[in-house]
């Protein structure tokens, strides 16, 4: 069964932003922010959030999306959106598959961060069946009456017509202050467990047409909707506003930021008296038999090997000038002990990671079963997408031999 999927909605038309390509009207997913399309925006760096991606496009633009997840570098399964916005969730529903989870996500909120999407599936494999991350409401909020009036001149015809005075809408009038404490504002990604999303749309029936928001169809069942913080570059791009706030950020994003890479080896031999742990997760006997890392910490070759590649990006040294390699207060640590050190000593230097990728070599454990496993829980630590791929060193040396794990692993950070 495939675990996640999550589908990005990209089949509205953008009306309000009045998007165009060579004179012609486009689809808001389909206009270009920076240069680059606000689809592909969208799709960069999540190819680590699910097991499959669905996009939902407009009819006849399938080619053109294929195209532009490629180029996102994410495998993606492109279908045609509906008339609305629930029924290019069904349709992407229906491309989901047996997904256990499913998380629905506008492209149109295409600048939203890596953090927003971790929190809401953390949530759900926590045993959460809807999850939507949330704003405090900031601005000053007041409630409204309708101020009509009586048009003397239609009322006489009104009144021979109907027997009623005619009227007509003055503006509006400010009511009591809403205590703006209680409020928040929804994005997306929002995160289901996928049969309580579906027996939601199949309940609301034909009401489904006039929802803007999935999680309202659960609540409707009777269902706890949690929320969790969502992130302020996560807001909707609708208006030729948005747009231009989008295009400031991005054009900051390319002229001003500094980019670094950098590189990290670790190896530890087998031999170790605690948990079998690498990759951030623990392993049971059958995966790996025999002790697990020999090391002062739990010896996780993988968290180390990032360590290392995230300060030497930075020119910050390497993990033994860091936290000291015998250090009492590390004894047994986890490997995520000094992920979260090297991002806090390159954060203080003004610099975040963007993505990473690890090489593990060894007979044991074979990564390739519980590699999209870990790469959730290495992007969860980051904040950032974590790629990891296994090999052998066809017996050669004393990893080959099976005594013991090397990682390598490249870093690129940005600052700026």
């Amino acid at each position: 069964m495939t675990d996640t999927a999550l589908i990005v909605v990209a089949a509205g038309s953008g009306a309000r932003l009045g998007a165009a390509r060579e004179g012609k009207p486009v689809p808001k997913a389909f206009a270009e922010f920076a240069g680059v399309t606000l689809l592909e925006h969208a799709l960069r760096g999540i190819d680590w959030v699910a097991e499959r991606v669905v996009v939902v496009v407009p009819p006849g633009f399938e080619a053109e999306a294929a195209t532009i997840a490629a180029r996102a570098g994410v495998r993606a399964d492109v279908v045609p959106g509906g008339a609305t916005r629930a029924d290019s969730v069904l349709a992407g529903l229906a491309a989901a598959g047996d997904a256990q989870h499913v998380l629905v996500h506008d492209a149109a909120r295409a600048l939203t961060p890596a953090t927003p999407f971790d929190r809401v599936r953390a949530a759900l494999e926590a045993g959460a069946v809807a999850v939507v991350p949330v704003l405090p409401v900031v601005d000053t909020v007041r409630s409204v009456d309708t101020v009509r009036s009586v048009d003397p001149a239609r009322s006489a015809a009104a009144a021979g017509e109907e027997g009623e005075a005619a009227e007509h809408v003055l503006g509006e009038r400010l009511g009591a202050v809403v205590d703006r404490a209680t409020l928040r504002a929804m994005q997306t990604p929002q995160g289901f467990d996928a049969a309580v999303l579906r027996r939601a749309y199949e309940a609301a029936g034909a009401a489904r047409a006039a929802s803007t928001d999935d999680a309202q169809l659960v609540q409707a069942l009777g269902e706890p909707v949690l929320a969790v913080p969502g992130d302020e570059l996560a807001f909707k791009i609708t208006t030729r506003a948005d747009a231009e706030r989008a295009e400031a950020l991005l054009a900051k994003e390319a002229g001003m930021q500094e980019l670094r890479t950098g590189i990290g080896v670790d190896v530890h031999a087998f031999g170790g008296v605690g948990p079998r742990r690498l990759a951030g997760l623990e392993w049971d006997e059958e995966a790996w038999p025999g002790p697990g890392l020999a090391g002062h910490s739990d010896g996780d070759a993988v968290c180390h090997a990032i360590v290392d590649a995230l300060l030497s990006a930075a020119g910050l040294g390497d993990i033994g000038g860091l936290v000291g390699v015998d250090e009492p207060q590390h004894a047994g640590a986890s490997g995520e002990v000094f992920v979260r050190a090297a991002l806090e000593a390159i954060g203080a230097e003004g610099w975040a990671p963007v993505n990473v990728a690890v090489q593990v070599l060894g007979v044991h454990p074979r990564i390739g079963p519980r590699r999209a496993e870990a790469q959730r829980a290495l992007s969860a630590m980051l904040g950032a997408p974590v790629s990891v791929a296994g090999t052998t060193t066809d017996g050669l040396g004393a990893v080959g031999r099976g005594e013991g794990v090397q990682a390598i692993a490249t870093a690129l950070i940005r600052r700026g």
